[in-house]
C-alpha cells in the first residue's frame, strides 16, 4: 500500500494529458499539472507555450538539493543537453512563485517546464521580472503569466539534440491589465527587464 501511495504522489503533477496538436507541421502535446499548462515540442525537445497563476509570492519552502528530472512518457531535454555550455536550465513556471511547501516547489523542477536559457537572461532580467510578478501577486488576488518559446524554422541545436530558441514572448496579467514582453535568448545580463516590454 505504501509504495501505490508514492506513485500517486509522483503522478499527480501530472494527471492529466489535455491532448496534442500539431504546429508547423509539429505535434505538441498539451500537459496540465497542477501549477502549470505547457504545449510541448517533442521534436524541438523544449517547451512552445506555458500558463501559469502565481501562487505564493510570499513562501519560503526551501528548494535545496532540487535538480529537473524527465517526466515518463515524454522525450525532453536531459542534463547532457545543459552541460558544458552558456544555456541554463532556465525555468518557465518559477520555483519561487510555488514556494507554498516543497512538494510544490518540486514539481517546477520537470523538464516539460525548462527551457534552454542564456544564463545572461535566465540570471538577470528574466529573473527580475519573476520578482515584479510575484510583487504584483501581493497586491492583485490572481497574476496569470503566459509565456511563449520562440524558435527559427530551422533551429540551432546543442550537442545533446535539444533546439535553441531565439527568444522568449510573456504576458503578465493582473486586474485588468496584460503587459507583454520580448526577451532574445542571449547574453543581456545587467540590462532592466522593462527595456524589454513591447505594445500590446
Amino acid at each position: 500500500m505504501k509504495w501505490h501511495s508514492r506513485l500517486i504522489g509522483l503522478l499527480l503533477p501530472f494527471l492529466l494529458l489535455v491532448g496534442s496538436h500539431t504546429l508547423y507541421g509539429q505535434e505538441l502535446k498539451t500537459i496540465k499539472t497542477e501549477i502549470f499548462e505547457v504545449e510541448y515540442s517533442e521534436e524541438l525537445e523544449q517547451p512552445i507555450k506555458l500558463t501559469y497563476i502565481v501562487q505564493c509570492p510570499m513562501g519560503d519552502a526551501s528548494r535545496s538539493g532540487l535538480d529537473f528530472r524527465k517526466v515518463e512518457g515524454y522525450h525532453t531535454s536531459d542534463n547532457e543537453d545543459y552541460k558544458d555550455n552558456v544555456w541554463d536550465k532556465g525555468h518557465l513556471a518559477p520555483a519561487a512563485a510555488f514556494n507554498c511547501d516543497r512538494e510544490m516547489v518540486k514539481t517546477t523542477f520537470s523538464y516539460l517546464n525548462c527551457a534552454l536559457q542564456h544564463e545572461g537572461l535566465n540570471r538577470g532580467p528574466w529573473k527580475e521580472l519573476e520578482r515584479f510578478e510575484r510583487d504584483l501577486a501581493k497586491i492583485y488576488p490572481e497574476v496569470s503569466v503566459l509565456i511563449i518559446v520562440n524558435f527559427d524554422e530551422t533551429p540551432e541545436r546543442v550537442p545533446g539534440g535539444a533546439a535553441i530558441p531565439t527568444s522568449f514572448t510573456k504576458e503578465i496579467t493582473f486586474g485588468e491589465r496584460t503587459i507583454k514582453f520580448l526577451f532574445p535568448n542571449q547574453d543581456v545580463a545587467g540590462e532592466d527587464w522593462f527595456n524589454f516590454s513591447i505594445a500590446e
